[in-house]
């Protein structure tokens, strides 16, 4: 569920950065799939101690679905941004 809510609003942020800024669309789709690499890898990481046990997956997919839902914060705060907002890289809607 936080999957599908991440990738909405990814598709929402792209949408208004398309016409108003490519450049800070490029960016952003750049940042995503570094943000995508970062997260899986830290949650391998943060499950590495119970690796090849039952209790793996569970671990793993926990703190995939925190990290997640931790990006999905950000996003929302970022489609608030106001109108000549500076420090938001996204244009208001």
């Amino acid at each position: 569920a936080a999957d599908k809510e991440l990738n909405a609003l990814y598709q929402q942020m792209t949408a208004r950065l398309k016409s108003s800024s490519p450049d800070s669309r490029k960016l952003l789709v750049s940042a995503q799939r570094s943000w995508i690499a970062f997260r899986d890898a830290e949650c391998k990481f943060s499950a590495s101690a119970v690796e090849g046990g039952s209790v793996y997956p569970l671990i793993y997919s926990n703190c995939i679905t925190d990290l997640t839902k931790a990006r999905v914060e950000t996003f929302k705060n970022y489609l608030k941004c106001q109108e000549g907002d500076l420090s938001c890289p996204v244009p208001g809607a």
